[in-house]
């Protein structure tokens, strides 16, 4: 590619057997003269003939592709990465911490299983609960191992730069487009998003990945990074947008619901000695769950219980089931307010 010439990331709407949601489909990119397949989709065999066609549509064949990066490991964007790495004998890439989740999948499955119902017990949700989506979680059609590449943060696959940006999951990353004209300077370019960052949607933080004991405070960081990477987010659900403008209102709705689960707190008597579990949090902020929503509920309160414990607004008091309660005192003039624009806002 000729110096200075922009880089040709194509989109493509990728078939779903995962229903579209509210974002609409999967989008895979493509940058078919370096290539590379970004997200190409969930499993399924007219999955891979739909993204073979919308491939060759945007001008790369299957053969010739090179590289298969992957954002995170759920299996709306990472299960067809196998297959289609191996049909083209590309190149499997994802972030060190995800990576084994599909190099070993049916190993990590199983003990991905176990881990969440250990997490959601940990976060006090009924045993009723934690038995119907243990055994609601049925496999995706992937190879049970297949090699994979393992990214960090700031490494380079062609013209894209690995943003480590973990919360949605430990191993999430975006990727800027670093060979734009201008990408250089912080805050200019194309940024790969993945769900990191969505045009209308809030991913879930907590209950995509239960690895994670500061998930909320680790997606903090990660807006930060994302958003100095570039200004147009090419997400992995819907279109293209302003990344900076949904960083700001993301940033916003965190600073919103960390008031209201300390309100939640310590409505529930969260200033006592006993505490509070995440899931009492959970079901006073969305009422009854059922489903995956119990995990991603249950797994937003106990992300921003554990933030809130982070900026010193809450107290955690105890381990099985975790249980927290609201801090004797508001750190620094005593505004909660205040604490909180200044995590969420800078302000």
């Amino acid at each position: 590619m000729p110096d200075g010439e922009r880089v040709r990331v194509e989109r493509v709407q990728v078939s779903t057997a995962y229903g579209s949601g509210p974002e609409g489909g999967n989008s895979a990119w493509v940058l078919p003269e370096s290539g590379v397949v970004v997200d190409p989709g969930p499993p399924g065999d007219g999955a891979f003939e739909h993204l073979g066609s919308e491939l060759e549509a945007a001008g790369l064949a299957v053969a010739d592709v090179a590289d298969v990066l992957v954002t995170h490991w759920h299996a709306d964007h990472a299960g067809l990465a196998p297959r289609l790495a191996d049909a083209a004998d590309a190149t499997l890439h994802l972030h060190e911490r995800d990576a084994p989740l599909v190099a070993d999948y049916a190993e990590e499955r199983e003990r991905r299983v176990a881990r969440d119902a250990a997490a959601l017990a940990r976060w006090g949700v009924p045993d009723e609960h934690v038995d119907r989506l243990r055994d609601a979680d049925g496999p995706s059609p992937m190879p049970d191992a297949f090699p994979v590449a393992e990214l960090d943060d700031g490494d380079r696959v062609g013209p894209l730069r690995a943003v480590h940006a973990p919360g949605h999951t430990a191993g999430h990353v975006g990727f800027a487009v670093a060979d734009d004209p201008g990408s250089a300077r912080d805050g200019e370019g194309r940024v790969l998003t993945g769900d990191a960052v969505l045009r209308t949607v809030t991913p879930n933080v907590g209950g995509g990945d239960t690895r994670q004991e500061a998930p909320l405070s680790a997606y903090r960081d990660a807006l930060g990074d994302l958003s100095a990477a570039g200004d147009r987010a090419l997400p992995g659900h819907g279109t293209a947008f302003a990344l900076h403008d949904r960083v700001a209102e993301l940033r916003e709705h965190h600073r919103e619901r960390a008031a209201l689960v300390h309100d939640s707190l310590a409505g529930l008597a969260g200033d006592g000695e006993g505490g509070v579990t995440p899931w009492t949090v959970a079901r006073d902020r969305f009422g009854d769950m059922d489903g995956y929503h119990v995990k991603f509920g249950a797994g937003e309160a106990f992300a921003h219980l554990q933030d809130l414990v982070a900026i010193d607004l809450v107290a955690r008091v105890g381990d099985d089931p975790l249980r927290y309660r609201v801090a004797d005192s508001v750190p620094g003039d005593g505004d909660l307010a205040d604490v909180l624009d200044a995590a969420w806002t800078g302000a």
